[in-house]
Parts: structure tokens; C-alpha cells; sequence
């Protein structure tokens, strides 16, 4: 990583959402390392309805069925979980469109299902399409319905997150209905910004479920949450070398959903060209001419020296850290030792398991898997050596290294200031396209990157990727102001 950028590896892309979704990846499940904090019963961010890190997840139990119906449906599993969704949008856009937007709210009340598998002469025509082998879920404006494949797409988005992230889709796609009415989009209006409305959409959505609100489902704050946002993961442009790239990185759309989350349909609002263009910066998004062959950067001492050169730039310290590169610090006399980068702040040392780290960064066995919230490459492993390194700056600054809501949340914060330096002209080295996307996906399935001096992490996903978000578009004052 000296005189290279960092740089992601491509992955090969399966388009599962045609022109309103792409996917690709791994599933998201919390290692018993680090260890994940007993949730809390008061934060400041379970702030309203009956939100719960720890209740139910997923369809209620013992709630009937609604008495939806869709144009060639079987009315299996995977209908009656699509049908449910639909009702419960409906519910919630009918009163909340009318408080947010100009207009009369018309319910999307027509809905189609197909087999993707099915043969030719069973196929049926959605959108002025034959949905032969088509695996899709879509809105189609030119007719105000929805439409999803029953026997490839569901079952696999279920199986690999969770019955919550069928809900997601759908509330992508009733997204766009409501964008079509609420005319926050015209017919000139990039793709780009045209999908982070609908994630953000959706997002208000989760935030509702997630208050309790829902007839059908539920949605806890942590393993629930952690796979819908793995599954917007997955659901990304995974090439940022591709010309054709319009649905936003992985980074993007956690944003966009979390915008929605957290500041409700007003935010969606927000979401132009303007904003994205002004949110993306210097940030970088697609790979400089010739880049995307170049080697990725090893996760070798030599890197791992260049890289601390550079954290010592852009937190210079009183007393800079040591570093140890032949292992992590076992005797820490105030610090129980984190793999595979550990800070021990009686020593001021910075511990790295190299092999380790470097494994962080290699290729998985799911590595070409089309729904995989997984995206490997160097920054993977970096960004835990980043985070290590910002645990010293707290350190130096006599803040508290102890405790994943604050402290955790904090180096998370901060090693996200970090990665927007690195994204700096003349930065050596420099942050490359996916690289953001890789930190994500750490944040999301491992989160060592919001661990604190012990490897405790909150068990929230979604917090942890708000808390590096933080720092990657508004600072070191808002991570220092915000985790306390």
C-alpha cells in the first residue's frame, strides 16, 4: 500500500433486481469475536415505540393473513409473505403520505407473481414483458403495479437474510410508487438518485416495523436490522470500474436507508443529484484510468509501516504508539487482548498478528456468491489497523477506551475521519474505489472496527456503519460531540 491505492477486488455480478437492484456476497452473522455487548435497554437511539435490540424478528405469529390476492400467484409461502408486506405499506403510506407530501395517496392495489423457473408457456406478462426466467422484483409506473418471482428470488433473499429482507425489497419497490406520486423525481432524474430515494423509503418503512407498528411483522434493532442492511449490501454496484453503475455503493445505499430510518420521509426529500454529488466529495467512486488491474495492496509489515506513517499525519500525537508487528499484546496490564490488532494502552503499543490481519483481506469460499453481503479486498483488514491506531489518539487525548457505546462507537467514528483523508489527493497511500464498501461490510458482520480497547462491540450493525458514516461525512468534531 506505499506507492499503490488501495484497491477492492471485483466481483462477478449477477443482476438480481434488474434495473431497480443488483446483488452479490455473504451472509452477516456476529463471530464470537469480538464480543458483542448484552444490548441496552435505554440508548438514545432506540428512542420511540416499542423498538427492541433483543424481541421478535420477523413475521408476528398467530396475525392472519391479508386478503390480498396477486395475478398468478400460488398463494405459497412466498406470496402470502410478499401479500403481507403489500398490506402492511399500504396501512402505513395511506397516513403518513398525506402528513409528508402534496397530493391524494393511491395505493399500489394491483400485484403480479411469477416462477423465474417455470417453462415458457407458464410465463406470464408483467410491465409489457414476459417474465420467462426472470428473476425480479419491480414497480412498474407505467401501470402502478408490483410485481416479484416466487421460485428463485424470494426463497433465495429469505434464505440467506431472513424473511425481513423480502419485506425490504418490497418496501423498495413500493418506494418508487411513492416517488412517482410525490413527484421527487422526473423523467430526467438519474437512476442513481432515483433508487437511494426509494432505499430511503424504504428505510421510514423499517423504522415503523421496528416501533412495533407493523400488523404482520416485526423487526428487532440487532440480528434483524443487521441482515436487512446486509442485504442492501449485497444488493450494490459491486464494479465500480463498470460504466453502467446507477444504484449507488454499498456505503451509498446503507446511507440512503438510514437517512430514511433516521429522519423519516422529509429526509428522503433531500436525496437530488446535488446532495449525492456534495455527500460523495472526494470520496472515491469509480476506479482512475487503469486502475482496476492493479494488484491489491498486501497486507505485509512493510504496508502495515506505510499505513501508520500516514495515521501519524493525520493524527499526530504527543506520544506516538510502538508498534509490533510480530504478534498482538498478550501481557496488556488494562487491556484484554483484541485479534488480530490490539491496543494495550499500559504500554502504548499497538499489537498485529500479521497473517491474521492479512486474512481479513483475502478472498472467501462466498467470494463469487450473487447474494452475498461480503466484499472482500484490503481495506477489510486495514481499516481493524485503523481502528487500533484511534484508540491510541483517545488515549492521548485522555478519553475512555472502555465501554461499545461510547468508546467502541467512538474509534468507529473515527477511523471513518481516517478513511476520508486517505480518499485525499496526494494521500500515500490513497483510498480507491470499494474500499468504503469493504469497511462496510466489516462493520456489518464482524465489527472489530467499533470495538473497544476490550472487543466489545454494540450488537447494532446499523449503528456501528452510522457511527463510521459519522466520521466519514461530517468529522472528528461530530464523532468527539456525538460518543461521549
Amino acid at each position: 500500500m506505499s506507492t499503490q491505492r488501495l484497491r477492492c477486488r471485483a466481483v462477478a455480478v449477477l443482476a438480481l433486481f434488474g434495473a431497480v437492484l443488483a446483488g452479490c456476497g455473504q451472509g452477516v452473522q456476529l463471530p464470537p469475536t469480538p464480543t458483542t455487548a448484552a444490548p441496552s435497554t435505554e440508548t438514545d437511539w432506540e428512542v420511540a415505540g416499542s423498538m427492541t435490540a433483543t424481541g421478535p424478528n420477523g413475521p408476528r405469529k398467530g396475525v392472519p393473513d391479508a386478503p390480498l390476492t396477486a395475478i398468478n400467484g400460488d398463494g405459497g409461502t412466498y406470496d402470502k409473505l410478499a401479500l403481507n408486506s403489500l398490506a402492511d405499506l399500504r396501512e402505513f403510506w395511506t397516513a403518513a403520505y398525506p402528513a409528508n407530501f402534496p397530493g391524494t395517496f393511491t395505493p399500489v392495489s394491483e400485484f403480479y407473481s411469477w416462477d423465474a423457473k417455470a417453462p415458457r408457456q407458464r410465463a406470464i406478462q408483467f410491465c409489457g414483458e414476459s417474465t420467462y426466467h426472470v428473476v425480479n422484483a419491480a414497480y412498474c409506473s407505467a401501470d402502478h403495479t408490483i410485481g416479484w418471482d416466487r421460485g428463485v428470488l424470494m426463497p433465495a433473499v429469505a434464505e440467506k437474510f431472513g424473511e425481513m429482507a423480502v419485506v425490504m425489497v418490497l418496501a423498495h419497490e413500493y418506494g418508487h410508487a411513492i416517488q412517482r406520486q410525490a413527484r421527487l423525481a422526473g423523467l430526467r432524474t438519474p437512476t442513481l438518485v432515483l433508487e437511494q430515494q426509494a432505499d430511503c423509503l424504504a428505510g421510514v418503512f423499517l423504522r415503523h416495523v421496528a416501533e412495533g407498528d407493523s400488523a404482520h411483522f416485526t423487526l428487532n434493532t440487532t440480528d434483524g436490522l443487521n441482515a436487512v442492511l446486509g442485504a442492501t449490501v449485497a444488493i450494490r454496484d459491486q464494479d465500480p470500474s463498470d460504466p453502467s453503475n446507477a444504484h449507488g455503493s454499498a456505503f451509498e445505499r446503507v446511507t440512503a436507508v438510514q437517512i430514511g430510518y433516521s429522519d423519516g420521509a422529509q429526509g428522503c426529500k433531500t436525496l437530488t443529484t446535488q446532495q449525492i454529488a456534495q455527500r460523495r466529495g472526494k470520496l472515491p467512486v469509480t476506479f482512475e484510468p487503469g486502475e482496476q488491474f492493479l494488484p491489491q495492496l498486501p497486507v505485509t509489515v512493510p504496508s502495515l509501516q506505510s499505513v501508520s506513517q500516514v495515521l501519524a499525519r493525520i493524527f499526530p500525537l504527543s506520544t506516538p504508539p510502538r508498534f509490533d508487528y510480530s504478534g498482538i499484546v498478550r501481557d496488556c496490564s488494562n487491556a484484554t487482548p483484541t485479534e488480530p490488532v490490539s491496543y494495550c494502552p499500559s504500554t502504548n503499543t499497538i499489537g498485529t498478528a500479521v497473517p491474521a490481519l492479512a486474512g481479513h483481506g483475502a478472498p472467501t469460499k462466498d467470494g463469487l456468491d450473487p447474494l452475498s453481503a461480503a466484499v472482500n479486498g484490503d481495506y477489510n483488514a486495514f481499516v481493524i489497523f485503523v481502528s487500533r491506531y484511534v484508540l491510541a489518539v483517545q488515549h492521548d487525548r485522555k478519553l475512555g477506551l472502555t465501554g461499545p457505546e461510547t468508546a467502541g462507537l467512538r474509534t468507529a467514528c473515527l477511523s471513518g475521519v481516517v478513511t476520508t483523508a486517505l480518499s485525499e489527493p496526494g494521500s500515500d497511500p490513497r483510498l480507491s474505489a470499494g474500499d468504503l464498501d469493504e469497511a462496510v461490510s466489516e462493520l456489518l458482520s464482524e465489527g472489530r472496527t467499533a470495538s473497544d480497547v476490550n472487543g466489545k462491540v454494540v450488537p447494532s450493525g446499523y449503528q456501528r456503519v452510522e457511527a463510521f458514516r459519522t466520521g466519514v461525512l461530517e468529522g472528528e468534531k461530530a464523532c468527539l460531540s456525538r460518543y461521549k
